[in-house]
Order: structure tokens, then sequence, then C-alpha cells
């Protein structure tokens, strides 16, 4: 199937080809034909999949051909992150380049006066994130009144990130007459009762669920004991790698220390996470997608919405508690059929999460033993009933010598973070 498949307007096909689409991926083929006729949608995609595209192109045919002009916004796309919704504007951009709509992105983190101004001349479509939308709407400089299209995107990110209540308070201001389309990439029970009272009589799309990696993608494990994984990131990156890398931290702080040790070593690089001001957060996406920057050290919230198709090589600095994680990691490779490398640094504490990916992606990841900081002696961690690491608390009171006992530093346990 080709885009010139889905009686799209001439407006929109022009700016397709003009950005070099010509066949729609398998979400696209699936969603656009729906959307187009109104039906609400569940759709259950991985990041990579061209989702964006699956809702923008139709939502804005379905507005260009109605011709309606007024100054209400018609549109809303709900997002978890402010990367993203700069990401989903810029397609809304895009697509729309040849149309007489007007699209804007409002969020966080930035002086509220260029995006006000913005609402009051009028808008057509908006891309927002929870809390400035409602801080918009509190103030009386939006209403959701006249909607006529509802896209919560990115829904289970939403529910990671705190702002469940927030969607609902949201969910209750809209009219209940409008199309609602609906995209998450996992769907635990929240997200499902979430769905289920936003929706009427959905179709249901369901592409490349989370456990699936794409083939082009070679993923490796490295075997290295904590204390010396900056160390092993330093070496590869200076023998083995000279291409650009995003490397996925679990904290901010870790993200932030990865970063101070590259420059150390003369490697640019630059940390992105949710403690960055958003100029901050937006200068370093650019230099890293210029080349400027080689190295992007990110968070995995931080890291919705980066999305740079040539990108080669995602380092695992460690590997996450939530096993989806991982395919959404290593997802921002390989995209569109092109070859691209994981690479997983695995310590004790690493050994359990390891396991439980292997077992969501059905298959065991190679372990690359060629390098120097290789150890064949690791031990899992022990975990408590959070699937937290377990640390050991001395034993209480006097031993039988009538003195307190000193906690042994030599169990079986590697140290713990």
């Amino acid at each position: 199937m080709n885009f010139t498949d889905l009686n799209l307007i001439d407006p929109i096909a022009k700016a397709l080809k003009e950005e070099g689409y010509t066949q729609p991926t398998p979400i696209q083929q699936k969603s656009i034909p729906h959307i187009l006729q109104g039906r609400d949608l569940l759709g259950t995609a991985q990041t990579g999949t061209g989702k964006t595209a699956a809702f923008a192109i139709p939502i804005l045919q379905n507005l260009a051909t109605k011709n309606v002009k007024s100054n209400h916004v018609k549109v809303l796309i709900l997002t978890p992150t402010r990367e993203l919704a700069i990401q989903i504007d810029e397609s809304f951009k895009s697509y729309g380049r040849h149309l007489r709509l007007r699209n804007l992105v409002v969020f966080g983190g930035v002086k509220q006066a260029a995006q006000e101004n913005a609402l009051k001349r009028g808008v057509d479509i908006l891309v927002a994130t929870p809390g400035r939308l409602l801080d918009f709407i509190s103030q009386g400089i939006i209403s959701l009144k006249h909607l006529e299209v509802f896209v919560l995107d990115e829904a289970d990110r939403m529910l990671d990130m705190g702002f469940v209540h927030d969607v609902k308070r949201i969910i209750k201001l809209l009219p209940p007459k409008r199309q609602t389309l609906f995209f998450s990439a996992t769907f635990p029970e929240e997200i499902n009762k979430l769905a289920s009272s936003m929706l009427t009589n959905p179709v249901k799309v369901e592409v490349a669920p989370v456990s699936a990696t794409a083939d082009t993608i070679q993923q490796k494990v490295y075997f290295v004991d904590k204390d010396n994984k900056l160390d092993l990131l330093t070496h590869i990156l200076q023998n083995d790698i000279r291409e650009s890398v995003l490397v996925f931290s679990r904290t901010k702080h870790g993200a932030d220390k990865i970063a101070r040790k590259l420059q150390s070593h003369k490697i640019s690089a630059e940390a992105i996470h949710g403690n960055k001001s958003q100029n901050a957060r937006q200068n370093a996406l650019s230099n890293f997608k210029s080349g400027k920057t080689r190295i992007l050290v990110a968070t995995d919230i931080a890291a919705r919405g980066i999305d740079i198709d040539e990108l080669k090589y995602v380092v695992n600095f460690e590997l996450s508690d939530v096993s989806e994680t991982y395919v959404h990691r290593i997802g921002r490779t390989g995209r569109a059929g092109a070859e691209g490398s994981s690479i997983s640094f695995v310590d004790g504490l690493d050994l359990v999460n390891l396991k439980n990916t292997e077992k969501l992606i059905g298959k065991k990841i190679p372990v690359e033993k060629e390098h120097p900081f290789h150890t064949e002696n690791l031990v899992a961690e022990k975990r408590d009933s959070n699937n937290k690491p377990f640390r050991p608390r001395p034993p209480q009171g006097n031993s039988a010598s009538g003195h307190s006992k000193k906690p042994n530093n030599k169990s079986n346990f590697t140290r713990n973070r």
C-alpha cells in the first residue's frame, strides 16, 4: 500500500511527498481510514512505529475538509512530556504546511506569555502537557467546550509520571460528543479502565507488541562490576564506537554523573532529564541531532520524544526495573528498517532485570566478553518485595558474647547501589 491509496487530499499528499513518505507503516495503514471516518480508536504501538502520523494526517484532513473557521480549540492532543509535545507539534506543522490550520504547543517550564498570546489569536489544533493545560483552563484562557477530537498519547507514561488524576480532570471538561483516539504502548489495569471510560465502540489497532524487538537491532550484554561501568563506557566510546550514542541512565543524578565523566575524557556529552530547564533540554537535543554533541545521556521519561532516524547506537548504562522499558529504549535505533546496535551493561543488581527482560522478549541476549572489564563472577543482588535492592540491616541486640554483632561485609551480595 502507498499513501496514494488512502484518498488523502492534495495539500496533505504534497506535504508527505516533500517529507519523502511513500508507504504508510502498519499502524498508519490500520488507523488512518478509521480516523477519517470519525471512529474512536484504541491503539497499541511501541515507539518508532509512525504513530504520530497515524493520527495527525487524518485529523488534518478532517479539519481541512470541514472548512469551519472559529477561534476555538477543535483538536487537543494530550501528551506526558515537553519533548514529545514539541515533536508532535512539529509533525502537524510538517504534514499541514499547505493547509490554513493553526496549531500550537503549550507546556510548563517556560513563561506562559507567548503561549497565552498565541492562544488568544486563535488555535485549531492544540498539543499540550497536562499541567500547563490545566493552568490555562483555570485562568479562563482555554475552553474545551467546542472540542471535536481528543487524543491521549502515551497513556501508560501518563500513569508512570503520576498524571492520571490530571487526565481525569481534563476528561471531565470535554464535550461528550467527540472523537477520541487513545494510544498506549502497554495496558495495565488502570489504563484499561481509563480507556473504557473514554471510548465509544472503538476500533482496536495493535502493532508490534511491546515484547517485540526489531530484528534489525543487534543486541549485546556486557557483564561488568558496578564500579567499572563508567570506565567501560569511556573505553567503548574511545576505542569501539565513533558515531553518536544515546545512553540511558536510571536516575537524573546518574545521567549528570555519566556526562561529567565523559566530558573529563574529552568526549562531548550532555545530559537530559526532568530537572533541566526547558531551554537546556531543547539545546541538548538540538546539539545531539546536529552532531555537535556526540553523546546524549537521558533518563527514560526525558527520552520520550527523542526521534532520530539515523541513530545507530543505544547503551543501557543500567537495565530498567520495568522490562518493557528495554524495548522502548532500544527502539530508538534500528528505525525504518535501518540497522542498529544495543549494548546493555549488567552488574549484580541488573542480573534480575536481565532475566526478566529476556523472558519478555523471548530470547537470550548474547554476552560480549571481549572487553577489558568483563567479569564472570556476578552474583544477583537480593530484592525486597517491591523489587528494590535489599540492604540487610545489622542484627539488633547483643550476641552470646555480650557484644553487638558487626555487619558482615563479605555477604553473598554484590555492592549495593
